[in-house]
């Protein structure tokens, strides 16, 4: 009884899965969580000796790495290849894969103003976030398609998906046309009866936004005081369960939603 409850469990039991973003943070966190359910996983990053330490860590018979710049079509479209070819079928796309651009790296920054627009930060955001994206879609879904894969998409979105203010505005911009992408996508890909959704966190102290300890320190404070829901800090565990739940077959009828992992910060106006 032990093993069949241990089954019931494994919430990817069987499922192929490829993350975006898969060698740290968010998209590491979740490679481990959902090969612990089951999945055989394909982590897609530029960072490569990040990404094979990552699978190392995991086990070769779990995870593999496939580097591959999400802005680049033709390497978007090889790693879907290489992932088929691999596991003969692709169930799951986890698009993380997500730029924040700052003028210092390592340093907690308030966003520029309008007046101060740097457009080559705007279209290298967008490059990522949106068009990254949007392709990866594109071809996971065809791999879905024509396997007849009844499958499911997840996109890291954020809370600056639905409130101003948080963010530059390159970064605000990038994950409003995520979700728009999201709902649009909902409605072609639901006839062939493949799931999206976005999963949109509060700031997560990630190698993205923090680049050492310290840095860590001061995102997770910032949190903490600007955060609705106290006495728990957001850690990339916590979306990649919210990731998980949207993966798998527990959600089974949800699709074209941005799932909030923010403690209610998006629907409470702080006083």
């Amino acid at each position: 009884s032990n093993l069949s409850t241990l089954c019931e469990c494994r919430r990817l039991d069987g499922k192929i899965v490829i993350i975006t973003g898969g060698a740290s943070g968010i998209g590491a966190e979740s490679a481990r969580l959902f090969a612990d359910h089951g999945a055989k996983v394909v982590m897609v990053d530029v960072q490569e000796e990040l990404g094979q330490n990552v699978v190392v860590s995991m086990g070769s018979d779990r995870a593999s790495f496939y580097r591959c710049d999400v802005s680049n079509e033709t390497e978007v479209e090889n790693a879907v290849k290489f992932t088929v070819e691999k596991h003969g079928k692709l169930d799951v796309l986890f698009s993380n894969a997500g730029v924040i651009l700052f003028s210092q790296p390592g340093v907690v920054e308030t966003p520029a103003s309008i007046l101060d627009l740097d457009l080559e930060k705007f279209d290298r955001t967008m490059a990522v976030n949106v068009r990254g994206a949007a392709v990866f879609i594109k071809h996971a879904a065809r791999a879905m398609v024509e396997k007849g894969t009844r499958g499911s998409i997840v996109c890291t979105t954020s809370v600056t998906a639905e409130v101003g203010g948080q963010g530059s505005h390159e970064y605000t911009a990038s994950k409003h046309g995520l979700v728009g992408l999201i709902k649009s996508v909902c409605g072609d890909l639901g006839t062939h009866g493949i799931r999206i959704n976005g999963v949109a966190p509060f700031a997560v102290a990630t190698g993205m936004t923090s680049h050492d300890e310290e840095t860590a320190k001061q995102v997770e404070g910032y949190c903490e005081a600007k955060g609705i829901l106290k006495g728990v800090v957001l850690k990339a565990r916590h979306v990649a369960e919210a990731a998980l739940f949207l993966a798998s077959d527990d959600s089974a009828y949800i699709s074209g939603q941005n799932v909030a992992v923010d403690g209610g910060f998006c629907v409470v106006r702080p006083i």
